[in-house]
């Protein structure tokens, strides 16, 4: 096996800790029963910024009509909860090292790293984003996790090579869309497994 020289993190529940189902249970009251297939479309084109915020939001509105424009930002953000001290100060240990460059790759969107920004503090978000060589987020990319065509732009900006990269994400559909392009991967289980664990997995590549 290929010695691993990059690695690339996934954010939310590999970094952040989320609570995916929140969203779905604050928009209860206001009818919502389902991701429909058009809900699911709306969510993936501003993930990919391929729509703005107050489009986004303006789109989720005729939906949910009773629901205002705050509640509404605030269900949507209601999923990201807390960033632990220990993984933010393993993260700058690991950049450090300088052993390995360090990717960030997160599905993510305008409202919720706005949130974030909030809910760290600009320092600490600061000090998040200074961990990374390079700091990718689908929607300033126009791209999104698990389409080949992003994992592709990633190797090939920066010229690596599949093999010597190790990939970490919570979602399986991703880690196996990216060891399709020869990418070491880690399907990290949430709440039975931690980033700061990296090493011992590294190890085992």
């Amino acid at each position: 096996m290929a010695a691993i020289k990059n690695i690339i993190l996934d954010f939310g529940d590999v970094l952040i800790n989320l609570d995916k189902p929140a969203t779905a249970r604050a928009m209860i009251e206001y009818g919502f029963q389902e991701i429909t297939p058009s809900l699911d479309a709306l969510f993936k084109d501003y993930e990919k910024g391929l729509i703005g915020s107050s489009q986004f939001l303006d789109e989720v509105a005729l939906r949910f009509p009773q629901a205002n424009r705050d509640y509404l930002t605030k269900a949507w953000n209601a999923i990201l909860l807390d960033f632990p001290e220990h993984r933010l100060q393993f993260l700058e240990k690991l950049a450090n090292e300088k052993e390995y460059q360090l990717f960030l790759l997160s599905n993510t969107n305008d409202l919720h790293i706005e949130c974030v920004k909030q809910q760290m503090g600009m320092e600490r978000f600061n000090r998040f984003k200074n961990a990374f060589d390079v700091f990718y987020l689908s929607y300033e990319m126009g791209m999104r996790k698990p389409d080949a065509e992003i994992f592709e732009f990633v190797l090939d900006e920066n010229k690596l090579i599949a093999e010597e990269t190790f990939f970490v994400d919570d979602v399986e559909e991703n880690t196996n869309a990216a060891a399709q392009l020869g990418i070491q991967v880690w399907n990290l289980q949430v709440g039975q497994e931690d980033i700061t664990q990296l090493k011992s997995r590294l190890h085992h590549a």
